[in-house]
């Protein structure tokens, strides 16, 4: 299964979506397509898993942070941006089209469980620093990380310190703004 799946992650870095097929995916992994179609039923089957695959790498360097977080607001904040950041770039090409395909899967209600559990991890850290509405705040934030990374992204940007020096002052500059969520940060 692993190599049914690092075979189509090679594909779509390489070639893109256009290019992904279940013949192709089984003859670069080497297994026969009977063998693959004993795990996937087609290539949606293949595409879906291996966004479940790059989610849950994501959610478990998220993990990391949010249980043994930093000094600050400003550490913890950046600390999940530098992730997210790594995360899409460390494979942009697989990224994007797997981004691509997630909005022609039927993955709604695991994208919606993602973002919820992405937000937790938000709000629990928020919530060690005394940000008040902490539930709105960690949905905001969220939304502006992916929101950039995702543009970055989609752009081909390729400098991880560049994003996430602008993508942490975006998240700070929300969280101190007067009259937002909270007025200041350790």
């Amino acid at each position: 299964m692993d190599a049914i799946l690092d075979a189509a992650a090679r594909i779509l870095e390489r070639k893109g979506l256009d290019a992904l097929t279940t013949n192709a995916v089984a003859a670069l992994a080497g297994v026969s397509i009977g063998s693959l179609y004993q795990y996937f039923p087609g290539k949606a089957a293949i595409l879906a898993e291996l966004i479940r695959r790059e989610r849950l790498i994501l959610l478990t360097g998220i993990d990391r942070i949010a249980h043994a977080p930093g000094d600050s607001l400003k550490d913890d904040v950046c600390s999940l941006i530098r992730i997210a950041v790594a995360h899409q770039l460390l494979r942009p090409a697989l990224a994007r089209a797997l981004e691509y395909a997630e909005a022609t899967l039927p993955l709604g209600p695991e994208t919606g469980k993602l973002t919820n559990e992405i937000v937790r991890y938000v709000a629990t850290l928020l919530e060690r620093h005394g940000v008040s509405k902490v539930m709105e705040a960690a949905h905001d934030l969220v939304a502006l990380a992916k929101g950039m990374i995702d543009a970055a992204g989609i752009a081909g940007e390729s400098d991880q310190r560049v994003l996430v020096d602008r993508v942490c002052r975006a998240a700070l500059g929300y969280l101190e703004y007067p009259g937002s969520i909270r007025q200041g940060f350790a």
